[in-house]
């Protein structure tokens, strides 16, 4: 699934009358696309891509002033461990905030798919409508957690259900905890739009995610977009699937943050 161009995102701000019930029962749809999710849960590990990261700057005017990118490729290394091999260094021309590799680090703790069965009790999940995105005709989804606490954090957000095979293929939302929006290490973000893309013709991986913010400063309110690109699906030759290591850092640790520290549900 291709995401759209970047300068035309789309947003589900208020939520649409159902034109018409679904063909299924919203239960069953919602513990079949349940069950994919748990699919690619265990699969996605198997499998290595490249992953781009990049975080732009605007001034005043609209016009890129400043950028962060950063390129890893996960690999499965000699010893049979599953590295993320930096592919290209950490470059940073941003001069509104900070930022640190480590703190970039830090978006790793989002879930990529957080509403796999072990999940789906700790949320209300309410049909609201259909929509065709990217000529694929999806059910929507709004997704709301039941309860907070303080040290988890919960998606708060719209899902994309594929009307045909019942496989996620769009979320849109925010992090929460019962102190508010969750934010990693130093960076602003706390909305994350995240397309898919269908690898071999059986899963459904994330391959674009974006979040834009405004830094509200002394000098003026300047945009902040965040993307995180995935290419290049390869399933890693055979061995034991573990948790890709850390790419190794291009720069020193950043300070201990003041940002809370919840961790999203996997």
């Amino acid at each position: 699934m291709a995401p759209p161009p970047e300068h035309d995102v789309r947003r589900l701000g208020n939520t649409p009358e159902p034109p018409e019930p679904p063909s299924l029962p919203p239960e069953e749809i919602i513990k079949k696309f349940a069950a994919k999710e748990d699919e690619y849960v265990a699969v996605r590990p198997t499998y290595g891509a490249r992953k781009t990261i990049r975080i732009d700057e605007f001034d005043r005017q609209g016009k890129l002033s400043g950028q962060f990118l950063m390129v890893t490729e996960t690999i499965r290394a000699p010893d049979g461990r599953i590295v993320n091999k930096v592919v290209q260094h950490p470059q940073s021309t941003l001069h509104v905030f900070a930022l640190e590799t480590e703190d970039v680090k830090e978006l790793e703790r989002i879930p990529q798919f957080p509403l796999n069965s072990t999940q789906l009790a700790k949320y209300d999940l309410k049909y609201i409508g259909q929509e065709t995105i990217d000529e694929i005709d999806a059910y929507i989804f709004k997704v709301t957690p039941k309860a907070l606490d303080r040290t988890h954090a919960y998606l708060d957000g719209i899902v994309w259900v594929d009307t045909k095979y019942l496989e996620v293929v769009k979320t849109y939302g925010r992090w929460v905890n019962e102190l508010g929006d969750v934010k990693f290490a130093t960076m602003p973000f706390t909305t994350f739009e995240t397309y898919r893309e269908n690898v071999d013709g059986k899963y459904w991986f994330p391959n674009y995610e974006r979040a834009d913010e405004t830094l509200h400063l002394k000098d003026g309110d300047f945009p902040v977009r965040l993307v995180i690109k995935w290419s290049d699906f390869k399933s890693l030759p055979a061995g034991s699937a573990q948790p890709a290591a850390p790419a190794p850092s291009a720069a020193p640790p950043p300070a201990p943050s003041a940002t809370p520290s919840a961790v999203p549900q996997p």
